[in-house]
């Protein structure tokens, strides 16, 4: 859940809403408004510690700043 934590975290003020779906054969993908940007299908691994949250930052958070800062 480290996914999740990262981006609630940091970006709490402007995530609306985030919904976890349960998949099967080990499915992990994170998509931001219809995008994906991280498929462990793609990628053939699971996320790295904060792999995440850099991607959600480079596509969403260009101009947004962090929670708290």
């Amino acid at each position: 859940m480290s996914a999740v934590d990262d981006l609630l975290s940091n970006y709490q003020h402007v995530i609306e809403s985030l919904t976890l779906v349960t998949g099967s054969a080990g499915v992990f993908d994170v998509v931001v408004d219809g995008e994906t940007i991280y498929s462990k299908a793609v990628t053939g691994r699971h996320a790295e510690p904060g792999e995440v949250l850099d991607l959600f930052t480079e596509r969403f958070g260009d101009g947004v700043a962090r929670y708290g800062t």
